[in-house]
């Protein structure tokens, strides 16, 4: 094998080892849009007026027929009279200047890996929901063949309860509006050529006009040569596959504000540098060195235990070049690299912070699987967690799905019009601009747990106490062996409950220790360069496409909709949430 040269930055080290009450509401709070029928006399023209206008019905119908005329005013207004279903409604709407995020997006064939994970789900979902003329979406799957693939859709796309209002708009034609929207590709984005048919590879290369990177592993302590594959070698491999691309507009890649790695103060939505920063103490980061350690590694560590000394591998590694885990290690390394290799390619970087259960659409507190601050919620709901350690005076940076997904699109608006093979990055975080202090967030989940305990799978209700926070992880360890020793006050517990017992305390001491680097952050991140995109959108747009952070009622979002999400959707609480 060629050795890795310093820059090069050579992929080919190895073949893949495999708050309104009213929005309270469990309900599809999307009103339909449309302006299919006035988009050419308006043009596409970037920054061309337009307008946005909707149907009497909560959720609209699956066509809007409408006539529209512009007066002399000079606010622009118009007057809109639109049928649909039978129901006439008349509706007076203000035209301002907007980025042209529908206007843009229609007809657009996208590119998009990590289909079946959760945020690419609530950004697939959205296209087809706002958008409903946008051209094909091809969504790369793992699977081993086509038919293995087509079912993975159907069951954790298609009929996944996150798109049932768009089966409540289209009704009957909900399984061939789906099916002639998203076209099912095979691969793997670690894959040389991301493992496509040659057939399948060519027909993306003549229509793709926007690729979203969202495929990653988002494990913390990943094994190292997993991560390295992943989130290095993938985004990688698919931007040399996007250069080939005849219709590109747009490269968009998800990454993580926690790129940054550790320290202290306000990060910029800013490119990565691999050079230590002077007084830093960390050594300068050789990526291609990183990349042939993890696939030297797999040969030293091969014998007996080697997931666990991989892992333990890329948390050295992380934190020998100042990052917190392997995860973000890893992410930031596949940042630097795409940065390097992009070319003349357009590239936006989107970098979320602690992505949670959506806001409003296209209902409140959806969430897929146990995500990164619900353990905690969940094994404290449970009665597994009695304390925690936390900084007291410290953030935790959230954001919800929804708004992350909206911030994409307007990026991709922006950019995509633009033209330009620059790079641009966002931070969509909330740590600045609406910080959420960590005390407050374990007080919201504690009362709420208090007051509507867990129903556990007997039906039974699980009493907690307010939980105990910490400020250092010596208070919690100490707190900890307290409890034990209050529930073994006799010295003679059964076996079973004593091995119960130190299963709670192993689990309370590893949720503790692999969050102690994000409980413990001083670190906030800058959103201005999404505050200015945000700006820049009209009333209506922002509307329909919002994320403003500075707009969030934390106390509002986790009590009333993440938590009930939470139960209902990922700790899936058969029995109810009690009164």
């Amino acid at each position: 094998m060629e050795a890795l040269r310093p820059n090069s930055f050579s992929l080919a080290y190895r073949k893949v080892v495999r708050v309104p009450e009213s929005e309270k509401q469990d309900r599809c709070s999307w009103k339909r849009w449309n302006i299919s029928s006035i988009g050419n006399s308006l043009g596409s023209r970037p920054n061309a007026s337009k307008s946005l206008y909707r149907t009497s019905k909560s959720y609209g119908v699956a066509s809007v027929s409408a006539t529209a005329s512009l007066d002399s005013n000079p606010n622009n207004r118009m007057m809109r009279k639109i049928q649909g279903g039978g129901t006439t409604s008349t509706l007076v709407t203000m035209i301002n200047e907007d980025i042209g995020v529908i206007n843009f997006l229609r007809g657009k064939n996208f590119f998009i890996t990590g289909a079946t994970g959760f945020l690419a789900k609530v950004l697939i979902e959205k296209i087809l929901r706002a958008v409903p003329d946008v051209g094909k979406i091809f969504v790369l799957i793992r699977a081993k063949n086509k038919e293995s693939a087509n079912e993975r859709l159907q069951s954790e796309i298609i009929n996944a309860e996150l798109f049932k209002c768009l089966r409540q708009i289209h009704g009957k034609s909900y399984q061939d509006f789906m099916l002639r929207k998203l076209v099912t590709v095979v691969g793997d984005v670690r894959e040389q050529n991301l493992g496509l048919d040659a057939e399948v590879a060519d027909v993306i290369r003549k229509e793709a006009n926007i690729i979203v990177n969202s495929a990653a592993t988002t494990d913390f302590r990943e094994r190292y040569d997993v991560a390295v594959d992943i989130n290095i070698r993938g985004p990688c491999l698919l931007m040399s596959f996007a250069k080939t691309c005849k219709k590109l507009e747009l490269f968009l890649h998800i990454s993580t504000a926690y790129v940054h790695g550790v320290g202290e103060g306000i990060f910029m939505e800013e490119s990565l540098r691999k050079e230590a920063t002077p007084p830093s103490s960390f050594p300068t980061l050789d990526i291609n060195l990183e990349m042939k350690l993890a696939l030297d590694s797999l040969e030293d560590f091969k014998n007996k235990g080697l997931t666990r000394k991989m892992k333990e591998f890329g948390l050295v590694r992380a934190r020998k070049h100042g990052w917190k885990d392997t995860y973000s290690f890893t992410k930031a390394m596949g940042e630097m690299v795409m940065g390097e290799i992009k070319g003349d390619l357009p590239l936006v970087i989107v970098r979320p912070s602690v992505i949670e259960s959506t806001y409003k659409e296209p209902f409140p507190g959806w969430i897929e699987g146990i995500r990164m601050i619900d353990p905690i919620i969940s094994s404290y709901g449970k009665g597994q967690l009695t304390g925690f350690p936390i900084d007291l005076n410290g953030v935790f940076d959230i954001v919800p799905a929804d708004m992350v997904v909206n911030a994409t699109l307007a990026a991709i608006t922006r950019h995509g019009m633009a033209g330009k093979g620059d790079m641009n990055i966002y931070h969509v975080a909330s740590s600045v601009a609406n910080p959420l202090l960590l005390k407050d967030l374990l007080t919201f989940f504690s009362d709420h747990f208090i007051s509507s305990p867990w129903i556990d799978s007997e039906g039974r209700p699980t009493h907690v106490k307010p939980i105990k926070m910490f400020g250092s992880m010596d208070e919690f360890s100490a707190h900890i062996s307290r409890d034990t020793i209050q529930q073994n006050s006799n010295g003679k517990l059964p076996q079973e409950f004593e091995n119960s017992c130190r299963k709670l305390v192993e689990r309370a001491k590893y949720l503790a220790d692999i969050y102690e680097p994000y409980t413990f952050n001083p670190g906030r991140f800058d959103n201005s360069n999404a505050q200015r995109l945000m700006e820049s959108m009209s009333e209506e747009e922002k509307s329909m496409f919002g994320f403003d952070v500075r707009s969030i009622d934390w106390k509002d979002y986790i009590l009333n909709v993440h938590i009930p999400g939470l139960r209902t959707h990922a700790m899936k609480e058969k029995a109810g949430i009690s009164n």
